[in-house]
């Protein structure tokens, strides 16, 4: 009986992680999009590429996931960009974007 109910938790524990990654990827997928509109740049292959993931604290010292991912943009239609969007749990902390010509 308490494996079972062990087996149970850490089954759970994989559903909530996987689902806040996918919240999490939709919310930087938007994020990227935004920043692109707003700047006329192309925002590339409509998807990020998670390249870190590790816990923190939040302000309020809960422990949370921060999620780095990674996109690609264009300015001028040929030339590949790269931007990064930094997620603190569902919420954009940061978002770079490489140096474009502005025109």
């Amino acid at each position: 009986m308490e494996w079972e109910f062990l087996a149970l938790a850490v089954l759970a524990a994989l559903v909530w992680l996987w689902y806040d990654s996918m919240r999490a990827r939709e919310h930087a997928v938007a994020a990227g999009q935004v920043a692109c509109a707003r700047e006329r740049l192309q925002f590339l292959d409509e998807t990020v590429e998670c390249i870190a993931v590790k816990p923190v604290r939040n302000e309020a010292g809960h422990l949370v996931l921060r999620r780095v991912y990674r996109f690609e943009f264009s300015d001028d239609g040929s030339r590949r960009r790269a931007g990064s969007v930094v997620m603190l749990s569902g919420e954009v902390e940061s978002l770079t974007m490489e140096p474009f010509l502005l025109q």
